[in-house]
């Protein structure tokens, strides 16, 4: 039997098994039969699954799909150990939507490798138990997507073995819809509001079929800002053939604006840590499928960061300005401000890059066509922002 790695989901365990006769009564070798680690490990998670009860998330109020949204809160990397004053500061915002978009625990945290993602498993039941999040989910709707942390595994993909019982974790805990359920990965998109104020909201994951990124090379001399490089694989993937499909059949439905979700940055250059820099022409893709969306405006959200700011770009497949906001992190900052502008100078980033505890925020003026994007800090007070016309 090939040795199995517990972290890689596509690699696949050949045994072998005694081999058949043939009609002389002599043996003809040794037959391999593949298996893929869903495969091998589908029986244990049943097992497990009838034994324990997963956790739930407290309720969370409806919105209806003709609601007119005026705000959209948003937020990322919230540690479920650290303090949840944040929930208090958005709510007071008074968002009509609030979109969770990763990182929304951290049960990757003294993970030892069970199969069983115990950490995970205990982070989600700590939320559950939080108040603030409960008082929160009593007000304002949410939507949400993961990240690496809470997908278990950092900087975790399609390769991370256990990612289909990570994946019954969420949708168990979030409610997920029966339609997200039914298919591989999480993403999601939902539409609300009538002609002329509908704001569709696309929910990307970027986690579940997302190939491995190149690694940089070893060098002392090598800048810290992260390990990967671009690679120009055509076989590697961001979202995975069925998730792009269904975007762009999402993209071709009539909508006045578009929210476009993506746990970890688009636009930027500036960095080697994960983005979607590190596979430049999945990127381009997305472009690409952005100029062929259904005549609308565009405005994409991100996190990941522990920092933030506004982006905007002018790229060739889009044919137009496309704008990013990133927001990170809610509770789990690094380092200042200052000390961050300096060290990751960005030519695509129109602010400084703000590393104190923040949310996003983006408030629409239908009248005028027009949205705001802000980042709000700990206090509320709003740290940057932009309006944008569309």
């Amino acid at each position: 039997m090939r040795v199995f790695s517990p972290f890689i989901a596509g690699l696949l365990v050949s045994v072998a098994t005694p081999a058949l006769a043939d009609g002389n009564g002599h043996a003809d070798g040794e037959t391999e039969v593949a298996l893929s680690a869903d495969e091998l490990l589908a029986p244990y998670y049943a097992k497990l699954q009838s034994k324990i009860d997963l956790p739930v998330a407290p309720a969370n109020v409806s919105l209806l799909p003709d609601s007119v949204i005026t705000r959209i809160a948003f937020g990322s990397c919230n540690h479920q150990s650290r303090s949840q004053h944040m929930w208090a500061q958005i709510a007071a915002a008074n968002p009509d939507l609030f979109l969770f978009i990763g990182d929304n625990n951290y049960g990757d945290q003294f993970w030892k490798g069970d199969a069983s993602l115990s950490t995970l498993r205990a982070a989600y039941q700590l939320q559950a138990e939080t108040p603030e999040l409960t008082e929160f989910r009593t007000k304002v709707p949410m939507m949400i997507t993961w990240d690496d942390h809470d997908f278990g595994f950092n900087d975790g993909g399609a390769n991370f073995a256990f990612r289909g019982w990570s994946e019954t974790i969420f949708e168990t805990f979030w409610g997920s819809s029966d339609e997200v359920k039914s298919r591989p990965g999480i993403y999601e998109s939902r539409m609300f509001g009538a002609d002329g104020k509908r704001v569709q909201i696309l929910m990307l994951d970027t986690r579940f079929f997302r190939s491995d990124f190149d690694a940089m090379a070893y060098s002392p001399e090598r800048p810290p800002l992260g390990p990967y490089v671009p690679g120009n694989d055509a076989s590697k993937t961001m979202l995975g053939d069925a998730q792009w499909q269904w975007l762009a059949a999402e993209l071709a439905k009539p909508a006045d604006l578009r929210v476009v979700v993506s746990s970890i940055q688009v636009i930027t250059d500036a960095h080697n840590y994960e983005s979607w820099e590190a596979l430049p022409l999945e990127r381009a893709k997305l472009y690409s499928m952005l100029a062929n969306r259904e005549e609308s405006g565009v405005v994409m959200l991100s996190g990941d960061r522990h920092a933030g700011g506004i982006y905007r770009d002018t790229p060739a497949e889009a044919g137009e300005q496309l704008w990013e906001l990133t927001s990170s992190s809610m509770n789990y900052s690094f380092s200042s401000t200052e000390r961050n502008t300096a060290r990751e100078p960005d030519a695509k980033r129109i602010t400084d890059f703000i590393s104190e505890e923040n949310f996003g925020l983006v408030e629409i003026d239908w009248d005028a066509k027009s949205f705001t994007m802000s980042m709000r800090g700990s206090e509320g007070e709003t740290r940057v922002t932009q309006t944008v016309s569309w």
